[in-house]
């Protein structure tokens, strides 16, 4: 009898923990969707900004300022070829590298949260740390995931600015993947994987770790109404990741000029490569064109991070909130 009621609740547990372990693949399944189509709808705003940043991030970049880039670029491939040149590669980006990003740090969190709850300690009494590893840690696995997105993104966006003799003339996203893959090898779509998953790392644990605290900190204060939900939370949250964005953009900026830089780069009839690791493309950049060249492109980026994070996450929290009833950060 006594055995017969152990192999019982052993069996009891078993389905417990396989239906628990069911519903929180679901709920980040969930989550990660929900950011896909937030990322996608920042994406369509913001994009050509990104062009802007990635063309005056790579070499033979001579644009007075991002205006002077984003009116070159016009003049020379109008909307479609010029300033959303490569928006395939950016929709791609966002369901494998966007959806992790916010999906896996959003899942986290709320774990997290859930285990303070259980504990009987206060619902956001998380540690800076421990939020900013979150963000490392769903920063650096999209960021993996997605560096073939990336690398096409780069690819498309500053095709336009190489001579006609170079240029590679990617007939969208599928195209430009397939023939990187084909011409150069799979592994090739990694290109850069270092210095992506790095800069993802720095810059997802900044902007979300800082927009869930700032977030917080903020509603402390009272100035956005009652639980920081004034005009539905919108104005907290976007002061809070306004902030982030700017600390993120600081702090990831000289990876992003090293990866577009190794990201863009031509490879020569015997294999060679004008930079042949991360640290050899942070020499040459710091040995030709001094320290102050690591943050190439710092206005065009922050200006296309900032209304993309405020854009995304936005969108985010409203649509889970809509969904599940619960804040996302």
């Amino acid at each position: 009898h006594t055995f017969t009621g152990t192999v019982f609740n052993y069996t009891n547990t078993k389905r417990q923990n396989e239906r628990n372990m069911v519903a929180a693949a679901g709920a980040l399944a969930v989550k990660m969707v929900i950011a896909a189509f937030a990322g996608m709808g920042a994406a369509t705003i913001c994009h050509p900004l990104d062009v802007i940043r990635v063309q005056m991030q790579t070499e033979g970049a001579d644009y007075k300022s991002p205006l002077d880039c984003a009116t070159q670029v016009y003049q020379k491939n109008g909307i479609r070829k010029g300033l959303y040149a490569g928006i395939s590669a950016a929709y791609l980006r966002q369901w494998l590298y966007g959806s992790c990003r916010i999906g896996i740090y959003a899942f986290l969190l709320e774990n997290a949260q859930q285990k303070n709850i259980s504990e009987g300690l206060p619902k956001n009494q998380i540690a800076l740390g421990a939020r900013l590893l979150m963000g490392m840690t769903s920063g650096g696995i999209g960021s993996f995931v997605g560096t073939p997105s990336e690398l096409a993104l780069v690819r498309m966006s500053n095709d336009s600015k190489l001579p006609d003799k170079q240029k590679r003339n990617y007939n969208g996203v599928v195209d430009c993947v397939s023939r990187i893959a084909r011409e150069e090898g799979i592994t090739k779509l990694w290109t850069g994987a270092q210095v992506t998953v790095i800069r993802a790392m720095l810059l997802s644990a900044c902007a979300l770790a800082f927009t869930s605290e700032i977030k917080i900190r903020l509603t402390g204060t009272g100035i956005f109404g009652d639980n920081g939900q004034n005009f539905g939370g919108v104005p907290l949250l976007f002061c809070a990741t306004l902030v982030s964005s700017l600390i993120a953009n600081i702090v990831s900026n000289p990876f992003d000029v090293v990866k577009s830089r190794m990201q863009n780069q031509q490879v020569a009839k015997d294999g060679s490569k004008q930079y042949s690791s991360m640290v050899n493309c942070f020499t040459q950049i710091i040995n030709k064109d001094g320290v102050p060249r690591l943050w190439a492109g710092f206005v065009p980026a922050f200006l296309k991070l900032a209304p993309y994070t405020v854009i995304s996450l936005i969108l985010t929290e409203k649509i889970t909130m809509a969904i599940t009833g619960k804040a996302a950060l």
